[in-house]
């Protein structure tokens, strides 16, 4: 069970992030599941929420090769407070608009990017410039135009919705995507000095922030006030 007693806010609310891409909510209305290619950083967020609980093994869909490690703990409060502030069990298409503590929402964005977010960079053909951008991928949509909007709101940026439609899925996927500047805007303040965070993207952070070249607020994603956002 989650002392939120000794839980820090930051970390409480990096971890609900990551629940609200990586994790669920079992139909039992006790247990919690947070799933992660990275098994290393499940033991540091087991540390940090103050639990001892196995961290198992899985497969994904109808694969039978078990090569995600997750974390399951029953905390039927913890439950209840997921729910009263928006997360339901079937989350991955229906998850919508979440009450989230503004003070927090860097923390809690961290997590979402560390759970269905990407960093990626690379070389632009034409100008051999550094490129770089944040996705974050979804296909809950009330919950991505949310997150976008809070995004925007918060970070004075502007990124660009995407969606796509797969003959093999049954729903659209969803992209959230930033560019170079607003990436640097965004990550700057959500991936901060001793956040709790996936340490490849945390590198991923350092190189980009490091890269300041050609920084010109094309097609204008940077909104006057950017860079007043909370920091944390």
């Amino acid at each position: 069970m989650v002392d939120l007693k000794k839980v820090t806010p930051q970390d409480l609310w990096y971890t609900i992030g990551l629940i609200a891409t990586d994790g669920h909510l079992s139909k039992d209305r006790r247990h919690i599941d947070i799933t992660s290619k990275d098994r290393k950083h499940l033991f540091t967020v087991r540390k940090r929420l103050g639990l001892t609980n196995k961290i198992g093994m899985k497969a994904r869909g109808a694969k039978k090769v078990k090569k995600y490690s997750h974390l399951t703990f029953g905390d039927v409060r913890f439950y209840h407070y997921l729910l009263g502030i928006g997360f339901v069990q079937r989350k991955s298409t229906q998850l919508g608009i979440l009450k989230i503590n503004m003070s927090y929402f860097a923390d809690f964005l961290r997590g979402v990017i560390d759970g269905d977010g990407s960093i990626s960079t690379w070389i632009h053909k034409s100008n051999q410039h550094r490129q770089w951008s944040l996705r974050i991928t979804s296909a809950a949509p009330t919950f991505i135009s949310w997150l976008r909007v809070e995004i925007e709101q918060y970070f004075n940026v502007r990124g660009k919705l995407y969606h796509y439609s797969y003959t093999y899925k049954k729903n659209p996927i969803y992209i959230l995507k930033f560019g170079k500047i607003a990436t640097q805007q965004i990550i700057g303040q959500t991936y901060y000095k001793d956040a709790t965070g996936l340490s490849r993207k945390i590198q991923l952070k350092t190189e980009c922030l490091r890269d300041g070249k050609k920084m010109v607020n094309y097609g204008g994603v940077l909104c006057p006030g950017a860079g007043t956002g909370r920091q944390p």
